[in-house]
């Protein structure tokens, strides 16, 4: 007997070695019939039209490229957010900032976010969508990005006055007069990949995601001592910084902003254990 198409996808998956064959055909199969994946199972049929769709979709994911950007969206949070190759795939790692941020703003009465480096918005959109009182501003030196980060503002149904989003690039002295600062948090997800590892990361992060967001300078930490430099001026002197991080190099960033006011008030781990979020807070507030 012929296998299914389910089957047959799972096959091709465990040879590519594919993460996760049957639900990465499921969720193939399901954006390619469009329908839910709890609906696709041995006994699925396609249509001619949904077969073709799920083949050329099928060739993308063999070649390695992020099963998030071939079927257009990703799961992030409690939301769903559309993504492209303009803008880092959403990962779990990342929730756990966005956990802690919300923590601060619920505790301590936080009325605006500056999120630095917003790209889909997954992080901004995330906190305007839990508190409805919050204003956000996102920046990106991509306008591609930012674009991302508007349909995912309307895909969320949230208040058009809710955010505003400006194409800027943080090394321009601009970002100081940027519109509604000071701003009580300032959230970020720098690129902190050192230039000359890009080329050593998975298939899926250096073929598919922008460098720009990648790319952290010779030591990873570009992005962070130019935060470390301007925060001051875009913080309320209440305010919050909330920083990701890669492994190892929490240590390296603390000094970097201690050094220029701000107290370390704790540093987080992510699920596999790895120091990944970093809170800050300026020290005449202590």
């Amino acid at each position: 007997m012929a296998q299914s198409v389910y089957e047959e996808l799972i096959r091709r998956f465990i040879e590519a070695k594919i993460p996760s064959p049957r639900l990465e055909a499921r969720l193939l199969i399901a954006a390619a019939a469009g329908t839910d994946a709890d609906n696709i199972s041995s006994d699925t049929v396609l249509s001619d039209d949904a077969k073709k769709r799920l083949e050329k979709m099928a060739e993308e994911r063999l070649k390695h490229k992020p099963l998030d950007k071939i079927i257009g969206h990703k799961a992030f949070y409690k939301y769903d957010f559309i993504v492209n190759e303009n803008v880092l795939s959403p990962r779990p790692d990342t929730e756990i900032l966005v956990m802690a941020a919300a923590d601060i703003i619920h505790k301590h009465n936080v009325r605006s976010v500056l999120d630095m480096g917003t790209g889909s918005g997954c992080i901004l959109l995330s906190l305007l969508k839990d508190f409805p009182d919050l204003h956000g501003t996102g920046i990106d030196i991509s306008d591609t990005a930012l674009q991302t980060a508007r349909s995912n503002l309307k895909k969320l149904n949230l208040n058009l006055r809710q955010a505003d989003f400006f194409q800027t690039d943080w090394f321009n002295d601009h970002i100081l007069s940027v519109h509604g600062a000071p701003f009580d948090l300032i959230v970020s997800n720098p690129p902190y990949i050192p230039g000359d590892e890009i080329n050593s990361l998975d298939t899926e992060v250096k073929d598919f995601d922008p460098k720009l967001a990648l790319d952290g300078g010779s030591d990873g930490l570009k992005s962070y001592r130019r935060i470390a430099e301007i925060s001051p001026f875009l913080l309320s002197s209440k305010g919050f910084i909330l920083l990701e991080c890669g492994a190892g190099q929490a240590q390296d960033i603390i000094p970097i902003f201690t050094l220029n006011g701000f107290e370390h008030i704790k540093t987080l781990p992510d699920l596999a254990g790895i120091e990944r979020c970093i809170i800050f807070r300026k020290k005449d507030c202590i």
